[in-house]
C-alpha cells in the first residue's frame, strides 16, 4: 500500500453491514452471509496488523440485533464462538490483544466464558488492540458511564467532570477516539455505534457489502482517509 504510514489512522472503527443482503442476492440463507463475513473480518484484522494500525473496533452485534429471528441470532453467536476458537492462535502470533465491549452479560454464559478466556489469554499482547462490540448500544454506553460517574461523585472519589473524565468511564477508556469510521453496504447512518467517540471521526461509506469487503477495499478506504485534511471544527488543519 503506497501511503505514508504517518497519514494512516491510529484507530479504525467499522460497521460491518450487508451480510443478509449478500446472502439474499445469492438466494442463500442469511447465516451463509454471516459466515462469509467472517472471512472479511480475518482479512481486515490481518491487514490492520500488517499496516501497524494499533486500534481496530468492529461492530459485530448490536443491542437491537436481539430482535432478529432466533435462528439467525443463534447462528451469529455460534459463528462468533467459532471465530474466537480459530483466530486465537493468530492473535497470539501477531501480538493482538482482544477486548469485547458492550453488555457482555446479555450473551449466553458459555460464550461469556469464551470471550473472557480469549481476552485474558491475549491481555499481554501489545502491537494491536482488537475491540469487538457485542450486544452494544452507544446510548446505553453513555447512560452506563453517567450512572458510574454519579456513583463515584456521590462517594467522593471524583469531584468534577469534564470530557476527559467522562471518557474514562466508557468501554474505550484509555484508547484514542476512532480517526476513521467505515460503513459497508451504503447505509448512511451511525446505527447507535460509538456515539460519544465518533464526534470528530472521518466517515467513509462504501456500497460494498461486508462479505465482499476485503483487503483491496479496505486499503482504498485508508487511502481516502490519508488524503483528507482534518480540522476538528476549526479552520486550522490537523
Amino acid at each position: 500500500m503506497d501511503v505514508d504510514e504517518k497519514k494512516l489512522p491510529r484507530h479504525v472503527a467499522i460497521i460491518m453491514d450487508g451480510n443478509g443482503r449478500w446472502a439474499r442476492n445469492r438466494s442463500l440463507p442469511r447465516a451463509e452471509g454471516h459466515m462469509a463475513g467472517i472471512e472479511s473480518v480475518r482479512d481486515v484484522v490481518t491487514t490492520t496488523r500488517e499496516l501497524a494500525i494499533p486500534y481496530l473496533t468492529l461492530y459485530a452485534f448490536s443491542k437491537e440485533n436481539w430482535t432478529r429471528p432466533k435462528e439467525e441470532v443463534e447462528a451469529l453467536l455460534a459463528l462468533l464462538a467459532l471465530y474466537l476458537q480459530k483466530e486465537l492462535p493468530l492473535m497470539m502470533k501477531e501480538d493482538i490483544r482482544f477486548k469485547p465491549i458492550g453488555n457482555i452479560g446479555d450473551l449466553p454464559p458459555e460464550l461469556q466464558e469464551q470471550l473472557n478466556g480469549v481476552s485474558s489469554e491475549t491481555q499481554d499482547n501489545k502491537s494491536m488492540l482488537l475491540n469487538i462490540a457485542l450486544s452494544y448500544s452507544g446510548r446505553e454506553e453513555i447512560l452506563r458511564a453517567t450512572r458510574l460517574i454519579a456513583g463515584d461523585m456521590k462517594s467522593g472519589s471524583i469531584t468534577d467532570i469534564d470530557e476527559g473524565v467522562f471518557s474514562r468511564y466508557l468501554y474505550t477508556a484509555g484508547m484514542p477516539d476512532p480517526d476513521l469510521l467505515i460503513r459497508t453496504s451504503g447505509e448512511m447512518r451511525l446505527s447507535n455505534f460509538l456515539l460519544w467517540q465518533l464526534a470528530y471521526t472521518e466517515i467513509y461509506v462504501t456500497d460494498i457489502l461486508w462479505p465482499d469487503f476485503r483487503r483491496g477495499a479496505y486499503e482504498r478506504a485508508l487511502s481516502d482517509y490519508a488524503g483528507r485534511k482534518r480540522r476538528f471544527g476549526s479552520l486550522k488543519e490537523a
